[in-house]
């Protein structure tokens, strides 16, 4: 028999939170007044978490979801949130008896972008229903619409990642160079993926990439050292003259590149 919650005047009952990173880490934090271990998992004493609302629907609008106070827990570091490390975390949110341990999930979703505000983090919690919001009806375009490497390019990574090594960091351009990396114009668009130092986990996109090294989108950081290493994967314009020669992949080209324009009708003819 599943436990009834709330269901007397009296009753042993506390919020779980847990946090699943993109690189791994997993963190649980309950607002008893002391750590609690169930599932597996054990979450860390956290009073200062204060949900104030969870609505569940039954229908496809997202879940409503209002929650203070645990960024703010010892255990989150102000470098990690900083630097994106719990964008896009998987998160769900519960009840738990504390004497008999018996748990419900009232909540999955995902953390959006993290922000500072009046020197405190916040965080957009998204329900997994606004994966339902998504159009999946394609539309036309000249450029090709899959993400690189994705199941619709269906283009091996492994033929565009390399393993590199740091070899010089320029900190006011925001700019790393690597050793026997790929020639800098393939690297547009692309991808750095650090799998060791202090931002190992973290991928970073290539915003320029040119003969003194790649500037990324995230800040880096002085700790990072020459020897520090990660993975690159190439970028792609996502144009079918790079897909069919550069990669050899025309036949997945998710695009029409020669379908006419909108304003066909309104050209003038040309003697």
């Amino acid at each position: 028999m599943s436990h009834v919650f709330l269901g007397s005047e009296l009753e042993g009952v506390a919020t779980w939170w847990r946090i699943r990173r993109k690189d791994g880490v997993a963190l649980g934090f309950t607002s008893h007044d002391r750590d609690l271990a169930f599932g597996g998992m054990t979450y860390r004493a956290a009073p200062g978490m204060l949900p104030s609302a969870i609505r569940r629907t039954a229908g496809l609008e997202r879940d409503g979801v209002e929650v203070e106070g645990v960024l703010a827990h010892d255990s989150i570091s102000e470098d990690d949130l900083a630097s994106g490390r719990y964008e896009s975390a998987h998160i769900a949110i519960g009840l738990v008896d504390w004497e008999s341990l018996d748990n419900a999930t009232l909540f999955h979703g995902e953390l959006g972008g993290v922000s500072r505000t009046s020197g405190r983090f916040e965080a957009e919690l998204r329900s997994a229903k606004a994966a339902l919001e998504a159009d999946f009806v394609p539309r036309t375009s000249p450029t090709c619409r899959a993400s690189f490497c994705d199941a619709d390019c269906r283009f091996n990574p492994a033929r565009v990642t390399h393993l590199a090594a740091v070899t010089a960091l320029d900190l006011a351009d925001n700019r790393v160079r690597f050793g026997s990396a790929p020639p800098a114009g393939n690297m547009h668009g692309g991808t750095v993926k650090w799998v060791d130092g202090p931002l190992a986990g973290l991928t970073m996109e290539v915003i320029e990439a040119g003969p003194s090294g790649l500037v990324l989108d995230r800040t880096l950081t002085d700790a990072i050292a020459v020897g520090d290493k990660a993975f690159l994967r190439e970028g792609c314009d996502h144009t079918i003259s790079t897909c069919a020669t550069r990669f050899g992949n025309a036949a997945n080209f998710r695009g029409e590149p020669h379908l006419p324009g909108n304003d066909l009708l309104a050209r003038y003819p040309t003697g």
